[in-house]
């Protein structure tokens, strides 16, 4: 949604959805890279947000039932515990972990992708891997939602014509699922 700001008369957009972390429902979630630029299409990032996921898995009382890394965009399907837990912020962990070592990488070894991903807020400059906000998220509590869901994850490679079939894509969990 485009605000003003009726101080300045600026204009930004500004995503209004809501969360729900009370219920124990699973949860469907899809995140980008900063303007959908292809920041994971390398080995090498994939395989650091794997690591972040392994990684923040392990402390947080969450199962990752599906998964699928794409050149510049992550879905995961992902059921809490308990209630009460903050996806958001297991979002965010998974994502400032990427972020941390995507940027350092390319910093030391590809500089001029730097600027692309470089932003002013007011004052400050910061450095953007993913597009900001959190994403899409909602909840599921439907059986036969939460399996086209899942259909849906697995079959974002084969959409694309990256493979021809789910289970062929290393980065996602379709292979497991088979």
């Amino acid at each position: 949604m485009r605000v003003v700001d009726p101080k300045t008369g600026t204009s930004y957009f500004q995503k209004r959805r809501r969360r729900f972390d009370e219920v124990l429902s699973a949860r469907e979630l899809t995140f980008s890279c900063f303007q959908h630029l292809p920041l994971l299409n390398r080995d090498r990032t994939r395989q650091w947000f794997v690591e972040a996921l392994k990684t923040t898995l392990q402390d947080w009382p969450i199962d990752l039932w599906a998964w699928v890394i794409m050149p510049e965009h992550v879905h995961l399907f992902v059921v809490p515990h308990k209630p009460n837990v903050p996806i958001g912020t297991f979002q965010g962990e998974i994502k400032e972990y990427v972020a941390r070592r995507a940027i350092k990488w390319l910093e030391q070894n590809s500089p001029s992708w730097i600027s692309r991903l470089t932003v002013r807020e007011g004052n400050r400059i910061r450095r953007r891997f993913w597009q900001p906000g959190g994403g899409y998220d909602r909840n599921i509590d439907n059986l036969g939602t939460v399996e086209k869901a899942i259909d849906y994850i697995h079959m974002n490679p084969v959409r694309r014509g990256l493979v021809e079939r789910a289970d062929d894509w290393p980065w996602s969990s379709a292979r497991w699922h088979a």
